[in-house]
């Protein structure tokens, strides 16, 4: 009898092993995504970035491998058809889709609503469909604009890039939340925990921004996509305007042209490059006017990943910001 019942309690014994082997599986899309949501499971879950660091979500191409790793997963959280349309077909009958620009609870920015500067109300709109890090479609700032002019019309004027908004950031954090508790209702506690870690340090790095920040929101700059709204929000800085182009291609003359001359008035203290385009371009517009020269990197293409990850990210923004501007 009592051989049974240790056969009974080792039986019992593997059985639970291997249910705790099977972890609760997380896939994200952009390595941004990934810092916020890795943070929220540990301890709890794994959590995975399909999209290798850098690479633009707007023209992904999804790999058999990619495709395996989305339906395996216990819960998918993407950002949203706005910005990876690549998944909108997919995640369209997958009960596990998590998409956040569908979720109530997180204030999107609409890019008309943080409009300054009306004469770059048209590639505000015709931007935001391609990812400000490397979408080389053939932007020409101004020009060039009707070649594309239906290409976005299947999105909302809605802003993706919340990522750049700690405020957003901790909304989303809350829904991510609520929805790991949905669908993993066992870990709860590990789940609440970890969200209160990560709001009291990303609140923590707001205020140190905030300090290193404030100082210099009268000081004006470009960049090269209109990306950055949610960061440029949250901290009043002075954005003038911005370009997009092709590594490989000269952007439209018109654009060089009133951003060389802005820069020759002292208008500006900086230019913004990104690491994934070539510094040719910001170079000829720069040449002889004193203007510093900055780079951003939207995609946090070399931020370490784990614990306090999503902190080395906005501060190194932050960073970026004030070295250039100071």
């Amino acid at each position: 009898m009592q051989r049974i019942t240790s056969l009974a309690c080792a039986a019992a014994l593997m059985l639970s092993s291997s249910a705790m082997a099977k972890e609760f599986n997380v896939v994200t899309t952009i390595k941004p995504l990934n810092l916020i949501v890795s943070e929220l499971v540990q301890g709890a879950a794994t959590s995975e970035a399909i999209l290798p660091p850098g690479v633009s979500p707007h023209d992904y191409a999804l790999r058999p491998s990619d495709v395996k790793k989305l339906n395996n997963a216990d819960l998918v959280i993407w950002v949203g058809p706005q910005l990876e349309t690549f998944l909108t077909k997919l995640m369209a009958d997958n009960p596990n889709s998590f998409a956040l620009t569908q979720q109530a609870g997180i204030h999107f920015l609409n890019y008309a609503s943080e409009e300054k500067d009306e004469a770059h109300h048209d590639d505000h709109d015709h931007d935001h469909d391609h990812d400000h890090d490397h979408d080389h479609e053939g932007h020409e700032g101004h020009e060039g604009h009707d070649e594309h002019a239906g290409h976005h019309h299947n999105h909302s004027g809605l802003n993706p890039h919340f990522w750049m908004g700690p405020k957003q950031t901790i909304e989303a954090a809350n829904v991510i939340t609520e929805a790991l508790i949905k669908h993993d209702p066992l870990h709860k506690n590990v789940y609440l925990a970890n969200l209160s870690t990560f709001t009291s340090e990303v609140n923590q790095a707001v205020n140190e921004l905030n300090t290193e920040l404030k100082p210099l929101s009268g000081k004006g700059y470009y960049v090269f996509h209109d990306g950055y709204g949610y960061f440029e929000h949250q901290f009043g800085l002075n954005n003038l305007g911005h370009f997009t182009v092709e590594p490989d291609r000269r952007p439209g003359a018109k654009t060089l042209i009133t951003i060389r001359k802005s820069l020759q008035d002292k208008q500006a203290y900086c230019v913004f490059s990104e690491p994934q385009f070539s510094p040719a371009v910001v170079d000829s517009v720069t040449e002889g006017t004193g203007v510093n020269i900055g780079t951003l990197d939207p995609m946090a293409t070399n931020v370490k990943e784990g614990k306090g990850g999503y902190v080395r990210f906005i501060k190194e923004l932050g960073q970026s910001f004030a070295k250039c501007l100071k």
